[in-house]
């Protein structure tokens, strides 16, 4: 069995904190369009569900899960819209207690884990820990969509440390899927925590440097939002065209987010 590890609740907390969001709304609230060119309230529900599935097959069912690469694979550029569409069809209700049911299958999984097991996933194996990280950071990024849709503000958590983390480690990840070369030193990277902590990372005389609040730090890696909205700065030509192309997820390089103001 999986260490006890603060990542398995607070991934249980963020999606329950979603859940408050939507769980009162009326039927025709779902329909609401989100950010995400296309897709609506309900969308972005049937999005987390069917990954959190997925992750369920990577710990339970490798064989399961290989059968879900490969469909994904038949349709690499379609299959994560096809997933949110077929989704996005069922009733509110249906849909939520489909989410939720398998969310939380997925917390009992991850926690019964052998200890040093590492699962497959679209990218290089995981382990329980990081498939759960992964898991809050998709979660806390499609809430914002949500959020953003209802007009909602969010009080932002200690619970982000996760999703800067993901932020740092995908450093080179950006730059590599954009075909640019990989700084060869490493940043450091200063973000100051909701509850007024500083989490830092690298080294501390490194020459590259980024800086500001960890919220803005978070809504940049997801790309929920435009880097001239955020308080963030950078010093250093490498950790300034970071800023520019930073994302904590895999795949394609994404779209982001347009500046406010600037036209659609």
């Amino acid at each position: 069995m999986s260490e006890p590890t603060p990542v398995f609740d607070d991934l249980r907390e963020e999606s329950e904190e979603l859940d408050h969001v939507v769980a009162e709304l009326a039927e025709e609230r779902w329909a609401l369009a989100t950010p995400a060119p296309r897709w609506s309230i309900a969308h972005q529900i049937a999005h987390l569900h069917w990954t959190d599935r997925a992750a369920l097959l990577a710990v339970t069912d490798e064989d399961g899960f290989g059968e879900v690469v490969q469909k994904a694979l038949k349709s690499p550029d379609s299959f994560v819209d096809e997933a949110a569409e077929e989704g996005a069809r069922l009733a509110p209700a249906e849909l939520l207690s489909r989410w939720r049911e398998g969310r939380a299958a997925l917390d009992r999984a991850l926690r019964a884990a052998p200890q040093g097991a590492r699962f497959p996933w679209f990218g290089p194996p995981m382990s329980a820990a990081s498939m759960a990280t992964g898991r809050l950071m998709e979660t806390w990024a499609h809430g914002q969509d949500v959020a953003d849709a209802l007009g909602v503000v969010r009080a932002p958590t200690d619970r982000l440390r996760h999703v800067v983390r993901i932020g740092v480690r995908a450093r080179d990840f950006a730059f590599g899927v954009r075909g640019l070369p990989v700084p060869a030193e490493e940043f450091r990277v200063e973000v100051r925590a909701p509850s007024g902590a500083l989490w830092t990372y690298g080294p501390e005389d490194a020459p590259q440097r980024v800086t500001g609040p960890a919220l803005d730090f978070c809504l940049l890696v997801t790309q929920r939002a435009h880097r001239a909205d955020l308080a963030l700065h950078a010093e250093g030509p490498d950790a300034d065209r970071w800023l520019d192309i930073a994302q904590a997820f895999a795949g394609p390089p994404g779209t982001g987010r347009k500046a406010k103001g600037e036209p659609a």
